[in-house]
């Protein structure tokens, strides 16, 4: 918010700046470019004014489109990395109160573990204040020992082994927010509001895909308003025999349908940054129009001196290119900065852009919907034949006729 409210408040002098960078390129583009340029220079205030909208629609609508593919690819890699049971039963009405115990029993199977997805409430500090926040957490049926059979969920600090009543394991992520550590206590609240002061045994770093809490299922007994588990996470044996239990898939269905979920979710971000990107585009195609409407004695002076009419129209192209491109460029500069140090401490990774260069992407799009065009207004002051202007009176004069020079002997 300050990179942007800095841009507002400097948009001229970054305008003559962007202007003499971008202008030592258009000098190898013609009589047009060079003109651009220094009309560019010339007129810093307004290209500012063309050039701020972008800027600000293009660092919020980066930064909240980035920020989610960040989030989604790393949660993504956890999900992936961290389900490595052979099968996977999900039920949308819940699986079967004894579902673990029927899977354990069938012939080949290691381990069975029944999952209970819910939310708990962690106290979660910033800005000198302490809120609480929701937190995905799971209700694990067996032991810890069973747990690391069907679910990796890449154990930093402790042991899963001690995970029982009144002993939970949680993220790292979670742990830096709490600012609690292993042996520590969190207070937290049970999905019916019941306070609770489970004592952490272990850490864990894959809590962006997975449950940011995994404590023991009889722990949210009486807490929760289904008791009955969603998941099930089944190690060895073969699929048939879990038929009956519910829908059966393998590790890597199972990632893909938690996927699909995750981006239709993010439908909402893109339909936001869309709206931005044409907010911008109104506003400075509105800006560049007004701009060569007032400029209608400056092109007919062009049309004068030789100009003709396609490089009046080139001209202006290459002053609407350099709009675009400078507030396109400063905004993603701004975006970057701001996400980088907020997805490293998050993630522990940089922000991911590979997933927004596809052609269904709002950013791909962006740029072209960010190119305003002065065409239409440029041309009805660009078209026919120039008529002199007196600048002292502001009316036209009487054209010059060489023939009535010989005569006037």
């Amino acid at each position: 918010m300050l990179f942007m409210l800095a841009v507002a408040l400097l948009g001229p002098v970054l305008a003559r700046l962007c202007a003499a960078l971008f202008g030592l390129l258009l000098r190898g583009g013609g009589a047009s470019a060079s003109l651009a340029a220094a009309n560019s220079r010339a007129n810093a205030r307004r290209l500012a004014s063309a050039i701020t909208p972008i800027v600000l629609a293009m660092a919020f609508a980066s930064t909240l489109v980035f920020m989610h593919t960040s989030e989604s690819h790393v949660a993504s890699e956890h999900l992936r990395d961290g389900i490595t049971a052979d099968h996977v039963v999900t039920s949308p009405a819940g699986l079967p109160a004894d579902a673990a115990s029927r899977a354990a029993r069938a012939p080949g199977v290691d381990a069975a573990v029944a999952l209970l997805d819910t939310q708990v409430l962690v106290p979660v500090r910033g800005g000198g204040e302490t809120s609480l926040q929701g937190t995905a957490a799971q209700g694990v049926s067996g032991s810890g020992a069973q747990l690391a059979k069907v679910q990796d969920l890449d154990v930093r600090d402790g042991s899963l082994n001690r995970l029982g009543p009144g002993r939970i394991a949680i993220d790292r992520t979670l742990a830096t927010a709490t600012r609690t550590g292993l042996g520590d206590q969190l207070a937290l609240h049970l999905p019916d509001g019941t306070k609770a002061s489970p004592e952490i045994v272990a850490i864990y770093g894959r809590g962006l895909g997975l449950p940011a809490v995994t404590m023991d299922r009889a722990s949210l007994d009486g807490h929760v308003t289904s008791p009955f588990a969603g998941t099930l996470l089944v190690s060895g044996g073969a699929a048939e025999p879990l038929g009956a239990l519910g829908d059966v898939t393998d590790a890597s269905g199972y990632a893909l349908a938690r996927n699909v979920d995750r981006e239709f979710g993010a439908w909402a971000n893109y339909v936001m940054a869309g709206v931005l990107g044409g907010f911008a585009a109104v506003a400075a195609a509105n800006t560049l129009v007004m701009t060569v409407l007032d400029r209608r004695r400056e092109l007919i002076t062009l049309r004068l001196v030789g100009t003709t009419r396609r490089q009046v129209l080139r001209m202006l192209g290459w002053e609407s290119l350099l709009v675009s491109v400078a507030g396109v460029v400063l905004g993603t500069a701004i975006a970057m900065i701001t996400l980088t140090p907020m997805m490293r401490g998050l993630t522990g990774e940089s922000p991911t852009y590979r997933r927004c260069c596809t052609p269904r992407s709002p950013r791909q799009r962006c740029p072209s919907a960010l190119s305003p065009s002065p065409f239409p207004p440029a041309r009805r002051c660009a078209t026919g034949r120039p008529r002199p202007w007196s600048p002292r009176c502001g009316r036209p004069v009487p054209a010059y006729d060489s023939t009535r020079e010989g005569t006037a002997g």
